[in-house]
């Protein structure tokens, strides 16, 4: 399952966020997710969108792209809900390189997208413990 993400690479000055936002927009997709990292002279934006393919497409035009597989696992919208997550893959010896999290579409929902290693092997941990996940084909929906 696992969802798609995409990473473009902006040079840190103005302007640089409001185009790529821009040329996601023209799409027509929507963003379900985005995090923005800092790297001295350029950031990585993080975005999971809606019609993924056509975004990615739109976004080559100027942008240097990446599509990584990631897991957003679902969770309630309360305190202490990413814990679970978290202590499964834990437990499982699953290493997480980054995590953002987004609200859902639901009253008290919310998504923790991680970046593992082994993406399935992570979805497998967390459905074994009755963790939900999101597929690109439940960001369409």
């Amino acid at each position: 399952m696992a969802i798609t993400q995409l990473s473009l690479f902006l040079m840190n000055q103005p302007g640089q966020l409001v185009n790529a936002v821009g040329a996601i927009a023209s799409t027509g997709a929507n963003i379900r997710a985005m995090s923005i990292a800092e790297a001295n002279d350029f950031g990585i934006l993080r975005t999971i969108v809606t019609d993924t393919d056509k975004v990615c497409e739109r976004l080559k035009e100027d942008y240097l792209v990446t599509r990584t597989r990631v897991v957003a696992a679902r969770m309630d919208d309360r305190t202490g809900a990413l814990y679970p997550i978290l202590e499964a893959l834990n437990e499982s010896n699953v290493n997480i390189e980054y995590m953002y999290a987004f609200t859902g579409t639901g009253p008290e929902e919310a998504y923790v997208v991680l970046r593992v290693h082994d993406p399935d092997t992570a979805e497998d941990v967390l459905h074994a413990r009755g963790i939900g996940t999101l597929s690109d084909e439940s960001l369409n929906l």
